[in-house]
């Protein structure tokens, strides 16, 4: 059986209505896996409300850990820590998990061997079912880091489920931005779909995500979400795209509606059935999956 094709959602920046276009593609897509990649903001499955039956810890790096019955109270770790990470409290020294970055020059040079240095583990992974299929997703917690290596780890459990499911395709909704979370969540797929708005910085976040996708050699696609709030600037985007060679894949008007669809725990395409989103999401990934074996990869002039 061959490799379910991955899809991802992708912004230059928060806000754009990423979440939105993916929920929507999740309702019409048939058998597919979900994977929530934004680990630091999560929120696809506020919209999918799915039910978990299963969770693992993610050892995410390594802080410093005070032995309290061995310690002498000398404060050399203290004074060394250029994070402030190390106080007293209560006669006691402790370590601030969310201060520390686990550099190891504490436990080095504590005099008395105190401190020792163990990965932490507090990052989650949540396997979940929704009312359109599997969906994994994952929460970082404060100040953790290897955002990256949480999302290729997510990455790998919905492929291995889409395997098992025989799902042919793998949606993927994106973090935000250009940064690690971003690149661990493109290499690798095979469709990048961007979502921008009608407005001069929605124009330039989306160039910033375009070079960077350019060196994946991924199908992209462009969606202009809420392009009648400013047509002038949508029509620009519209054809500084075609002049890049890239395809415009659709775009979507501004309507309350989706504020109520969320309000409501619904996708826009369920909360009105016979709309106009609904009509054009459609066309999208229908769009997206007639295509799929011939690619028109992002060209870089």
């Amino acid at each position: 059986m061959p490799d379910p094709v991955e899809i991802v959602i992708l912004s230059g920046k928060g806000g754009t209505g990423k979440t939105t276009v993916t929920a929507a593609f999740s309702s019409l897509s048939g058998n597919v896996v979900f994977a929530d990649c934004d680990v630091d903001a999560a929120d696809l499955h506020l919209i999918l409300s799915p039910e978990i039956y299963r969770s693992e810890s993610f050892a995410s790096g390594i802080k410093a850990e005070i032995n309290l019955s061995m310690c002498n109270g000398c404060g050399v770790c203290q004074h060394l820590c250029r994070f402030n990470a190390i106080e007293p409290e209560n006669g006691v020294f402790t370590v601030d998990e969310h201060a520390c970055e686990g550099c190891g020059l504490c436990q080095e040079a504590c005099p008395v061997g105190a401190i020792s240095i163990k990965h932490h583990n507090n990052n989650r992974i949540f396997f979940s079912n929704c009312r359109f299929g599997p969906l994994i997703y994952g929460k970082l917690a404060i100040a953790e880091e290897n955002s990256g290596r949480l999302i290729s780890k997510i990455r790998q459990h919905a492929k291995a489920i889409a395997l098992e499911n025989h799902a042919g395709f793998i949606l993927l909704d994106g973090p935000p931005g250009i940064g690690c979370p971003v690149i661990a969540s493109v290499t690798g797929t095979d469709i990048v779909v961007a979502v921008t708005e009608p407005t001069i910085s929605g124009w330039h976040d989306l160039e910033r995500l375009m070079e960077m996708i350019s060196g994946f050699h991924t199908t992209l696609y462009v969606i202009i979400n809420k392009y009648d709030l400013n047509r002038d600037i949508a029509c620009q985007i519209e054809n500084n795209l075609r002049g890049k060679g890239i395809n415009l894949l659709g775009k979507l008007p501004y309507d309350e509606a989706v504020v109520h669809a969320l309000l409501h725990g619904q996708t826009i395409t369920e909360y009105e059935p016979d709309g106009l989103i609904r009509h054009e999401v459609k066309k999208m990934w229908k769009t997206i999956t007639s295509n799929i074996y011939e690619p028109k990869s992002i060209r870089k002039n």
